[in-house]
């Protein structure tokens, strides 16, 4: 374990002497400066868990050093230190963001524990920067892959998106086209990345719990209780709350959850006092949403509330090259995982997974890409290797009756047309001598359907 650097900024030689002493004592490492210069130079220079600052040095005073290490390093933990009682230059120390004020002479044990808590808040700083880093690798945008138009689109909205103030945004996707992914990214990539990220499935609970769990309850709100509990939203403050699927939230929560998003207050279960927190709120629903504000099972004022920055994710079918580009990725992070030596895949395979419907989008291209690599004999993934589910518009082509239900020939052509263009690139030369069709012919389809 590295041992703990302190940097000592004291003019008078005794008192750097007898901390030195005291501090090594403890096993820790000591850097000297005489002058508030001489310490900011040492600062530049290397990296400190805790730094001694006199508050009067020749020269430049310590008020005036501690101004400028905040200005450079806003998460340097500094213990000022004095012989004078200065009510006002105390106050002064702690509002630029000193970590105590302590006077001379030291009362050593005292001292040693307001160190060693010092050391402690650097150490946790640190943790939670480490962690944010850690975050933004794992969530960064560029570990969203894609290459094609509406991806591309995508990353700058949910880039200008991430940089803003805004509180309220609205995902919208088939299931598996990566909506937590995007919520993620969208989270450590602002400036609420050092707050919490919490997430919630609305239909994973019942409507009781996902209530206690998003708001909280007093004790004694009900059986149960049997003493206070947070909910995600207070426990967030200054944070993200991701709603996931949140068009199967009962209706009375819809009710709570609107008036949350209009006052930013809420009160807990069995609460009383209206508790105000800021947190963005990141929902997300693979429903028609709007079909089911036209039943009327989802209120159609907290849609509009939720909808004021719809952010729309391709399905897989539609995105091209990108299953191949995704695929491959898979390819090599399951070889490195399964210790199976590097993997490519034939252009057969990569056909074969181009031609799939794929309605579980990149969550099943990925399981797709798991088994074949598990299973995989050679250091080539073949067809045989890839084991994908049949898409039922595909299979309608192959039925030798129309089913009782009937069938729907505008969709048919509609997912053909569409499936043309992912296999293809959208090359609509290519998509169209697929089809049989004419490029012309193709073109007056996509514009029927909106393709173009």
């Amino acid at each position: 374990m590295t041992k703990p650097r302190i940097l000592i900024i004291e003019d008078e030689k005794l008192i750097r002497w007898s901390l030195r002493q005291r501090f090594e004592d403890e096993g820790y490492i000591v850097v000297e400066a005489a002058t508030g210069l001489l310490g900011l130079e040492k600062i530049e220079t290397t990296v400190f868990d805790l730094v001694m600052l006199d508050n009067k040095l020749p020269g430049m005073s310590g008020l005036d050093v501690l101004r400028h290490v905040r200005a450079a390093d806003e998460d340097i933990v500094i213990l000022m230190m004095t012989a004078y009682s200065n009510v006002e230059d105390a106050v002064e120390a702690m509002r630029l963001g000193a970590f105590d004020y302590i006077r001379k002479p030291f009362k050593v044990d005292a001292l040693m524990l307001t160190v060693a808590k010092a050391l402690e808040t650097t150490r946790l700083k640190r943790e939670v920067r480490d962690f944010r880093a850690q975050m933004q690798r794992q969530y960064g945008f560029d570990r969203i892959l894609g290459q094609c138009p509406p991806m591309k689109r995508l990353f700058e909205m949910i880039r200008d998106v991430a940089d803003s103030g805004a509180s309220t945004i609205f995902l919208r996707g088939e299931s598996g086209t990566g909506k937590d992914l995007v919520a993620k990214a969208i989270h450590y990539n602002s400036d609420r990345a050092n707050r919490p990220f919490m997430n919630i499935t609305c239909t994973a609970l019942s409507e009781t719990l996902l209530e206690t769990e998003l708001f909280g309850h007093e004790r004694g709100a009900f059986t149960d209780a049997h003493q206070q509990k947070k909910g995600l939203l207070e426990l967030a403050d200054n944070g993200t709350v991701f709603l996931d699927e949140v068009g199967d939230m009962p209706p009375a929560l819809q009710a709570k959850l609107l008036r949350f998003l209009e006052e930013k207050t809420f009160r807990r279960v069995g609460g009383v006092k209206d508790i105000e927190v800021d947190v963005r709120i990141i929902a997300a629903t693979n429903r028609d949403i709007e079909s089911f504000v036209a039943a009327g099972d989802f209120r159609e004022d907290l849609y509009y509330r939720l909808n004021i920055i719809p952010i729309q994710l391709p399905p897989l079918r539609e995105r091209g090259d990108d299953i191949r580009i995704i695929a491959e990725y898979y390819v090599d992070l399951f070889a490195k995982e399964f210790r199976r030596g590097p993997r490519q895949m034939s252009d057969e395979a990569v056909n074969k997974l181009t031609s799939h419907y794929w309605p579980g989008n990149v969550r099943e291209l990925r399981n797709t890409i798991e088994r074949a690599v598990l299973f995989c004999k050679t250091d080539v993934v073949g067809t045989d290797d890839l084991v994908v589910g049949g898409s039922p518009h595909v299979k309608l082509l192959n039925l030798t009756h129309i089913p009782a239900e009937g069938v729907s020939l505008q969709e048919i052509e509609e997912n053909l047309v569409r499936r043309a263009l992912a296999q293809t690139n959208n090359n609509q030369t290519k998509a169209a001598k697929l089809l049989h069709l004419s490029r012309d012919q193709l073109r007056y389809r996509m514009e029927r359907y909106g393709l173009l």
